[in-house]
């Protein structure tokens, strides 16, 4: 993992741009709004996806793998993120022949500078509720561009230009590259500790959100459930403040929440009521919904105008997103990677899953975090996964932790009947396939590249009769 240098001049007059892994799902978006704007885009990624496919035919050029000679050698800056390894050649060229090298924060800056922006961070939500502000505001006309770590249904994409003074993006504190941004309006979605490699302490972690809110220069939208965001919002000095949840004390309370195929609650404020009814699982959907609803709200949209706007959001790719149906068994794919919001997606499935049972297919993303969180991780699937199948970790930006392995989620499980440890990929969809029966539903979680196993899954439970 590099250390993003924040403090790299932007070049001015930018014309051309290569980006290293230029198929992830933040550097395309950008990647496509550069394009927009006449930027001449080349990239390279590790392997080839329906992403990169789209970017090439949008009119970027992408080498597939990385290589010095993919730099081409007339671009005006590089940029990268985090995730990327120091000794990436593609990076250590470009340092080499003194090419300014920009995180992919600074380039969103770049897009976003002049914009009244509404930045969304959180430790999980935030791309859904950065794809449900963006949504409202595209079915208001307001003209807002965008740049999102994940499709939104119904707009075609995870970014767009926009032609009004309106932006809308989601930050990423990992690596506190969030306190770049010159914000209008900030979104707190929660405040659930992580990131330690980073930040190494809790205080520090919650210090760097305090940060990120009181910088933004109108409102402060924050949770009033979550346990860190009470925390973060005790630090604030900010004067204008909006919480949301479901606590009495919110200032925008949501109440009556549905559920079921698609979620409908009530969001109060100021003494009225308004109904949003999305198509959407899980009841922490409709939390997101309340801080987006609050997010318009500050923007100067009317309260009824804003709930009618969020109503029939779609969801965004990657959150509960389905992959078809074979012999009766749904699958499903799910970027959840931390405890939390392994606990929120497995009960968003839960309410649509009927009678049938929840069979879940855990990759264990980062090696910390592995080692940090295996019991947290064993409690939420055993609780509500009536079967876990556990792969192997994907490390991401880290080096192998010695001793750490997906087997540490799977010992954890108190009752080992429900739980294989099957690394191998066709071994673990082969398991799939012997336990599923019609009626059930299938999900993988991770921010990794779990979503790869995908056809492999489909294909066994196409060649397998189930044994239930």
């Amino acid at each position: 993992m590099i250390e993003p240098d924040l403090t790299q001049p932007i070049p001015e007059g930018i014309e051309r741009v290569h980006m290293i892994g230029i198929g992830g799902s933040g550097m395309s978006g950008i990647a496509h709004m550069l394009l927009d704007e006449g930027v001449r885009v080349t990239g390279s990624d590790r392997s080839g996806s329906a992403t990169v496919d789209a970017l090439v035919a949008h009119g970027a050029v992408v080498a597939i793998g990385h290589a010095a000679e993919h730099l081409p050698a007339d671009v005006d800056a590089v940029v990268v993120t985090s995730a990327l390894w120091p000794t990436n050649p593609e990076l250590v060229a470009a340092q080499e022949r003194g090419i300014p090298v920009l995180h992919r924060s600074q380039a969103l800056h770049l897009l976003a500078r002049g914009k009244r922006l509404v930045a969304v961070a959180g430790a999980h939500g935030k791309t859904t509720s950065t794809g449900m502000v963006a949504w409202a505001l595209h079915r208001l006309d307001a003209g807002a561009g965008y740049v999102n770590g994940g499709t939104i249904a119904g707009l075609g994409g995870s970014s767009a230009h926009g032609d009004g003074d309106l932006f809308v993006l989601e930050a990423d504190e990992s690596d506190g590259s969030f306190l770049l941004y010159d914000v209008a309006v900030a979104l707190v979605t929660n405040v659930d500790t992580d990131h330690l490699d980073h930040y190494g302490t809790a205080d520090a972690f919650d210090a760097a959100f305090a940060t990120f809110a009181d910088a933004a220069s109108e409102s402060v939208v924050i949770s009033s459930d979550d346990e860190g965001a009470r925390r973060v919002r005790a630090l604030l000095r900010h004067e204008h403040v909006t919480t949301f949840g479901e606590r009495a004390d919110a200032d925008v309370r949501v109440v009556d929440v549905v559920t079921g195929e698609g979620i409908r609650c009530v969001v109060e404020h100021d003494g009225a009521r308004h109904e949003i009814a999305m198509e959407v699982v899980g009841r922490h959907n409709a939390l997101n919904a309340a801080g987006a609803f609050a997010v318009l709200l500050r923007l100067g949209i009317p309260a009824a105008d804003a709930a009618r706007a969020l109503s029939g959001f779609r969801g965004t790719g990657r959150r509960f997103e389905s992959h078809g149906e074979r012999r009766g068994v749904r699958v499903y794919d799910d970027y959840a990677h931390h405890p939390a919001e392994v606990e929120a997606a497995l009960s968003g499935a839960r309410t649509v899953l009927g009678q049938g049972r929840l069979i879940a297919v855990h990759q264990p993303h980062l090696y910390s975090r592995t080692r940090d969180m295996a019991s947290e991780f064993a409690a939420a699937y055993e609780r509500l996964a009536d079967h876990t199948i556990v792969l192997d970790v994907y490390g991401a930006r880290e080096d192998p932790i010695p001793g750490v392995t997906g087997a540490l989620v799977s010992d954890a499980f108190d009752d080992a009947a429900h739980v294989d440890f099957l690394p191998d990929w066709q071994a673990a969809a082969d398991r799939v396939g012997e336990l599923a029966r019609e009626g059930d539903l299938v999900m993988t979680l991770s921010c990794g590249d779990v979503y790869r196993i995908i056809p492999q899954v489909l294909a066994s439970l196409e060649a397998t009769d189930g044994e239930g």
